[in-house]
């Protein structure tokens, strides 16, 4: 009868720990000024917004496709029609993991602008990117690139 018993109380408790285990909740992490996700923009109503103005202080929810590489200094973030956007940090002030933000959910607080990156600039995001010298090299105009200076960050893992 104790070797029943037994054997119940381990399922109740192994069925217990993988319950738990699967709806464990995400963890979100907070980088520069300490910010929330309310109210937070689509980059779908963000581009729409830079269609009426030329730069526009907002919080906006989207998706991490990388990040510096070198220091964490920059992120850039997937815009509806597909494009990016580059994230930069006030003052240089705080950083952002390296590595893992692929995919990752961030809000991010601030001002986005359109800004003319010259062909240092697009050539140094690129090393900071680790790209390959032949892709280096390719980097030969100016762009046109959609810019945001954040505040504030916060990073869903």
């Amino acid at each position: 009868m104790n070797r029943i018993t037994i054997l119940l109380a381990t399922a109740a408790v192994a069925l217990a720990l993988n319950t738990t285990t699967a709806y464990a909740q995400p963890t979100v992490k907070s980088y520069g000024d300490a910010i929330t996700a309310e109210g937070a923009i689509t980059t779908a109503e963000l581009a729409t917004a830079l269609k009426e103005k030329g730069e526009v202080a907002a919080k906006v929810e989207g998706e991490v496709i990388t990040s510096c590489a070198m220091k964490g200094c920059w992120m850039d973030m997937k815009m509806a029609d597909g494009s990016t956007m580059k994230v930069r940090f006030k003052d240089y002030g705080f950083f952002v993991p390296t590595k893992g933000l692929e995919g990752k959910r961030a809000v991010i607080q601030g001002t986005a602008t359109r800004e003319v990156l010259d062909v240092a600039t697009l050539k140094h995001y690129a090393e900071d990117a680790g790209k390959s010298k032949e892709e280096i090299e390719k980097i030969t105009e100016p762009q046109d690139k959609l810019m945001f200076l954040a505040d504030g960050v916060l990073i869903t893992f």
